[in-house]
């Protein structure tokens, strides 16, 4: 289906698109910080968007995160990443279809509220999911010191979006599961197949051990307890000539035992 609809729309994805995004949101930042424009007017408002301001369902892709100067260069510099790695992964029309379904969604669950702005922040964070999921072992310099696997900070915002989802209100809930459902939509495919393969593997090296126990035979049994080399690998096995049959004892019972005899036969 993805190669079908890559014929007929292929033309109209927008390579770098990361980087236009990026660049969108330096553009507002800059003319807010400098106080002569209000991001307000570019959020997304669905009530302000039934009232004639239909631009507000595209603008509010650069609003730029609320944070400081320092962080907000971090994020974008992490989604330029992030983004142009998935877009050399998937292809052009592929990545920007990601972007577009989580558009889509998040644009879908803000008119459930007309009254609340929404929010591109999870739309960000789907990247970031994306980019952990395919590249789990890339290694984050957090606070340009300390290296840690992307794997566990995905982990992180997994346990924060759950967080969200008991604790949050409806509309941080419903744009929640707006990013995710854009990434289950690209990767629920892998995910399975990856659960099946590692079911596949557990159940083949529980076979692997099974048939290892089976095919060990002990050598060394205790007449008296049972003790074998096996069950009790520290323990020293002796055989006692002054038995019948030369039975084999444990360290604790090669002195202290009653000889076996052999049996009388009657001629």
């Amino acid at each position: 289906m993805l190669n079908r609809l890559e014929r007929l729309f292929g033309r109209l994805a927008i390579p770098n698109i990361s980087l236009y995004l990026v660049g969108g949101q330096v553009l507002f930042w800059s003319v807010a910080f400098l106080g002569y424009f209000d991001l307000e007017r570019i959020a997304l408002l669905p009530l302000a968007v039934r009232n004639g301001e239909p631009w507000r369902l595209f603008t509010f892709l650069f609003i730029p995160p609320a944070s400081s100067p320092v962080f907000i260069a971090f994020a974008w510099y992490m989604f330029w990443l992030m983004g142009s790695a998935l877009e050399q992964y998937w292809g052009v029309f592929r990545y920007n279809l990601f972007l577009f379904v989580g558009w889509a969604l998040t644009i879908g669950v803000a008119f459930l509220f007309p009254a609340s702005y929404a929010t591109n922040v999870f739309l960000g964070g789907s990247v970031f999911l994306a980019f952990a999921f395919l590249n789990p072992e890339f290694e984050m310099l957090i606070f340009f010191i300390l290296p840690v696997k992307i794997k566990w900070l995905a982990l992180i915002q997994w346990l924060l979006y759950g967080f969200v989802m008991v604790t949050g209100t409806w509309p941080m809930r419903l744009a929640v599961l707006a990013s995710v459902g854009n990434f289950l939509l690209f990767f629920s495919g892998e995910i399975i197949q990856r659960l099946k393969t590692g079911r596949r593997q557990t159940e083949f090296k529980s076979r692997q051990a099974t048939a290892r126990e089976e095919s060990q035979v002990a050598r060394h049994k205790c007449y008296v307890c049972g003790k074998t080399e096996l069950t009790h690998p520290q323990i020293d096995f002796r055989y006692c000539s002054k038995c019948a049959n030369d039975e084999c004892y444990c360290s604790e019972h090669i002195g202290n035992h009653a000889h076996t005899v052999a049996p009388v036969t009657k001629e």
